[in-house]
């Protein structure tokens, strides 16, 4: 069976074809209008971005993305309020997908409490409604997708937003080179015998154990971890180096695999620092003397921004298909839902 035919039995709402024309997302959000009135860029003392789940997890990306590019300190905010130093002078972009997010709802009110700058970002809802209520600026993002499945419209959206007040430099080529990345991607996981298929193979009977490097992958790891759990319904662990040598490493002395069916993801990249790069290594060697098995995600792009999203969309494409592999609806988050209800 062909794999579009495979994974269309257990894909009901087709977020096969979502994935493969993920490089939408992002021509839509580069396109997309911004009135930033009243937001001050020499006001600013540092950056919150807000929310929860996939609507979180651009702040990190971001983080790792801009590097030492950004010059004031950006933190990710996943609670019902803000940090105690907000104030007047931070920025607060407010993500929710749905505009619906009760902790994010939350925090945007404690953050105009506290005077601080709000941008907001959804598709609508409540949050829509709160920021023209309160002359908040407002981005609205495309309709149709799953949170986890909109990472294009966030991500570039909050990245554009920091473009536009003059936060970070133009960053349209390297924008466009990820668009023509992600739709020659596209073709080439969504074809028969790719590598993200093949390694969603090689992990159906394991549990996915993520290692990244701080700061510079360590989103990669984390957004993996958190679509092995939404879209293949499986535990995943992730940890990021150095901070793993120093408490994690300490059981995988003691591994048996008959109680920890397990297999470990390197993510890799040649910017680590040279004792990152040697961490690996020598974590590599131990754990392959317990039997653990390695398998090993790197990009091959040119530039570091290139390579961060390259591994982002190869990773999504693993965890998809991983669920249709296990009989799994992709898009299908009960319990995440049924919380939500007894919360109301």
């Amino acid at each position: 069976m062909l794999i579009r035919d495979f994974a269309a039995k257990y894909d009901p709402q087709n977020q096969f074809e979502v994935l493969k024309n993920s490089y939408t997302q992002i021509e839509f959000a580069w396109k997309n209008k911004y009135d930033l009135k009243g937001i001050n860029k020499n006001e600013i003392k540092n950056i919150i971005v807000s929310g929860l789940g996939g609507s979180a997890i651009s702040g990190d990306l971001l983080q790792n993305y801009l590097g030492n590019e950004i010059q004031i300190p950006l933190i990710v905010n996943r609670n019902y309020f803000c940090p105690s130093f907000a104030d007047s002078n931070t920025l607060v972009i407010v993500s929710s997908y749905s505009g619906n997010t009760e902790e994010t709802i939350s925090a945007m009110k404690d953050a105009l409490a506290r005077n601080c700058r709000l941008i907001a970002l959804s598709t609508g809802g409540i949050i829509e409604e709160f920021s023209a209520h309160n002359k908040i600026p407002f981005v609205k993002l495309m309709k149709g997708y799953q949170p986890r499945f909109a990472l294009g419209l966030s991500f570039f959206s909050i990245l554009k937003v920091l473009q536009a007040i003059g936060f970070i430099s133009d960053q349209t080529s390297i924008t466009d080179q990820i668009i023509r990345l992600w739709k020659r991607k596209a073709d080439e996981l969504s074809s028969e015998n790719n590598p993200a298929y093949n390694i969603a193979q090689q992990l159906i009977g394991f549990i996915p154990v993520i290692y990244s490097a701080a700061d510079i992958t360590s989103a990669v790891g984390l957004r993996f971890k958190c679509q092995f759990n939404e879209n293949s319904k499986m535990h995943a662990f992730y940890n990021s180096f150095p901070e793993m040598n120093h408490n994690e490493i300490v059981p995988w002395e003691f591994h048996q695999e008959k109680t920890f069916p397990v297999k470990v993801i390197f993510i890799i990249d040649n910017s680590y620092h040279p004792q990152i790069k040697k961490r690996f290594e020598i974590i590599s060697g131990l754990l392959q003397e317990k039997g653990v098995e390695i398998i090993r995600i790197e990009s091959s792009e040119d530039d570091f921004k290139v390579r961060l999203l390259d591994l982002i969309y190869f990773t999504d494409w693993i965890t998809y298909y991983a669920a249709v592999l296990r009989g799994f609806d992709p898009t299908e988050i009960n319990f995440i839902n049924m919380l939500k209800e007894k919360l109301a």
